[in-house]
């Protein structure tokens, strides 16, 4: 297929099929957050006016070291010009953490060791205990983004102004409203006004939303998968109550094992591809098959 229905929009597509939004969540770790008032363009670090070239640069670091470059602003585009706003976050699943600082000038981003953070170690910036709410709104690169991220980034702004941000490209375009929770590096998609401030009350006693819940960053898509799995078998959504202990991978098939309250739970899903390719953004240029997450037993082992 080779032209595009500029009216078709991927979150409405999405939601006519009733597809999942279990084990989809984007698998990284590592996230620099970057603060850019805008515009962004259809590539964020690419086409964002940034100087001398400094965007292509910091991908191509970014890339080696394995950390999500992101670009970060308030919902009501306030910033000072004078300083560029960092935030660095390691989305480790027992262990998450984020710094700040605030360069007086942007080319100090080339001076931040990505590598550290990549590995999951302090980069020596000021410790945060925040949460970031960050709402993608990247309309540029999906226009479902903008249409729908937007009320959810107002409504959150308005209920928690220092901890919410709108933030460029983060996947799953056909999920919007989608909500990048940090540290943890939690994914939400479908998300609205109400279920976005709904949502940020429960993060706040430390609970999950599982009706919105797309899967935790620092597990791949199947481990994702199997966590919600059982966090709905049981009813579980404190955050820390689930502990993954060991997984294994053979044949399409993901064996996780799982600690909850003293006891054991092995879970084995099956992933395959999908057979019937859809557009799955508003932007792609050809049709993709959707992978697919089935859930072949879930029991306690001890």
């Amino acid at each position: 297929m080779t032209s595009r229905d500029p009216a078709f929009r991927c979150a409405i597509a999405s939601g006519e099929r009733d597809e999942p939004l279990t084990g989809t969540a984007s698998n990284v770790r590592a996230f620099l957050l970057v603060e850019h008032s805008g515009p962004w363009g259809v590539e964020a670090l690419r086409d964002a006016r940034l100087p001398d070239g400094l965007g292509a640069s910091l991908a191509r670091a970014a890339s080696a070291a394995r950390v999500r470059p992101l670009l970060i602003r308030r919902p009501d585009r306030r910033s000072d010009d004078t300083t560029t706003r960092v935030f660095a976050a390691f989305a480790h699943p027992s262990r998450p953490w984020v710094e700040t600082a605030l360069l007086g000038d942007p080319h100090e981003l080339l001076d931040l060791d990505l590598s550290v953070l990549g590995a999951g170690r302090s980069m020596g910036l000021d410790p945060s205990d925040r949460t970031l709410f960050c709402v993608c709104t990247h309309g540029r690169h999906d226009a479902c983004c903008a249409e729908r991220g937007r009320p959810v980034a107002a409504a959150l702004a308005e209920a928690r102004p220092e901890e919410t941000w709108e933030v460029s490209h983060i996947g799953g375009d056909r999920f919007a409203g989608n909500l990048l929770v940090l540290p943890h590096g939690f994914y939400y998609g479908r998300v609205d006004a109400d279920s976005a401030v709904a949502l940020a009350d429960r993060h706040a006693v430390g609970e999950l939303d599982l009706d919105h819940l797309r899967g935790r960053s620092s597990y791949a898509m199947p481990v994702q998968f199997a966590e919600l799995a059982l966090r709905r078998h049981l009813d579980e959504p404190r955050n820390d109550a689930v502990r993954l202990v060991s997984r294994r991978v053979s044949d399409g098939l993901t064996d996780a094992t799982f600690a909850v309250d003293g006891a054991e739970w092995a879970v084995q899903v099956r992933t395959s591809k999908g057979t019937d390719p859809v557009q799955l953004t508003c932007r792609s240029s050809r049709d993709s098959p959707i992978p697919q997450h089935e859930l072949v037993s879930l029991t306690q082992t001890s």
